[in-house]
């Protein structure tokens, strides 16, 4: 964990594609840094859902990520960077149910497709971009204060 000198608390998180036994890893460590600095729960909570949907995204259908969490007084951000097939059309993709999830993967009880929507449902600010063939990147941003807060 590395804290700058705008008060801002940054920690690197790698994540392995198709790495199922580290699965909920990285969301976890989040959730305990949050909890450590005394955020609110509500704030805690919100922020484990959408990191760990993030994760489980990158684990899934991606090589590699980065899961990058950024502090400051104001804000929690979560910027994620991922190597993989990237996503076709966002939009189908946003909707609730929809889900390129393997046989394989349903069977270990994942691929509901609410992945994306819930990151969406417990961020303030939500943006995604894709390039098929090469990766996604989420920008995930949850207010600390209530004035910032849906």
């Amino acid at each position: 964990m590395t804290m700058n000198n705008e008060n801002e608390l940054s920690q690197r998180f790698e994540i392995v594609g198709g790495d199922f036994s580290k699965a909920g890893k990285t969301s976890t460590s989040i959730k305990e840094i949050l909890q450590e600095i005394g955020i609110d729960s509500s704030i805690v909570v919100r922020a484990a859902i959408a990191s760990y949907e993030a994760e489980m995204n990158v684990v899934m259908y991606a090589q590699r990520g980065v899961l990058t969490l950024n502090i400051t007084p104001m804000k929690l951000h979560l910027k994620l960077d991922d190597e993989g097939p990237g996503i076709e059309d966002i939009d189908t993709a946003m909707q609730e149910g929809f889900s390129t999830a393997t046989e394989e993967m349903r069977e270990m009880g994942f691929g509901a497709g609410m992945g994306l929507p819930n990151i969406k449902k417990n961020a303030d600010k939500f943006e995604i971009s894709s390039t098929p063939g090469q990766g996604t990147s989420l920008r995930i941003t949850i207010c600390l204060d209530k004035k910032g807060r849906k």
